[in-house]
């Protein structure tokens, strides 16, 4: 037989935490280089080249480079704040 030390609070063991799979993680969305260059007001191509060049932050998949808004919008930030 085990002994399992339980928190007094609930029934999770030694007060771990529960599987990340239990929570409620909605992984962010990722845009197309269309709509992510229509939200940089620039051209698809162009948006393309900066993540390239590693000026903007992208993921190419195959052919298609994928782009987090959240990061096309720090980047903007960052732009406007040099």
């Amino acid at each position: 037989m085990s002994s399992v030390l339980y928190d007094a609070k609930d029934s999770n063991p030694l007060g771990k935490k529960p599987p990340a799979s239990a929570g409620t993680f909605t992984p962010e969305r990722l845009l197309d280089s269309d709509e992510a260059a229509k939200i940089m007001n620039v051209h698809p191509k162009t948006l393309q080249k900066l993540a390239r060049k590693g000026i903007v932050r992208g993921v190419h998949v195959g052919k298609l480079w994928r782009f987090r808004a959240s990061t096309i919008e720090d980047w903007i930030q960052s732009q406007l704040a040099s």
